[in-house]
């Protein structure tokens, strides 16, 4: 349970972070495309981490549960 904790605060985190960082070059720079390809990235970040973490948390349906090698026959 802990690691969905924590992959959705790793997942959070990078929106909020790109999202700043491409806030803070158009303040710095004056420019106005950066901010939105901060969000962007950060959503693309978002969703990657999330599918990644979904993967770790579901298993296979062929695979018995608690084990990691497959059934032998």
């Amino acid at each position: 349970m802990a690691a969905a904790y924590q992959g959705a605060l790793e997942a959070v985190l990078a929106l909020v972070i790109t999202t700043g960082v491409g806030y803070w070059f158009d303040r710095r720079w004056g420019t106005s495309h950066y901010l939105l390809i901060g969000i962007v990235v950060g959503f693309w970040a978002f969703t990657v981490r999330l599918w990644r973490l979904r993967e770790l948390m579901v298993e296979p349906p062929d695979k018995p549960e608690g084990t990691s090698q497959p059934p032998t026959e």
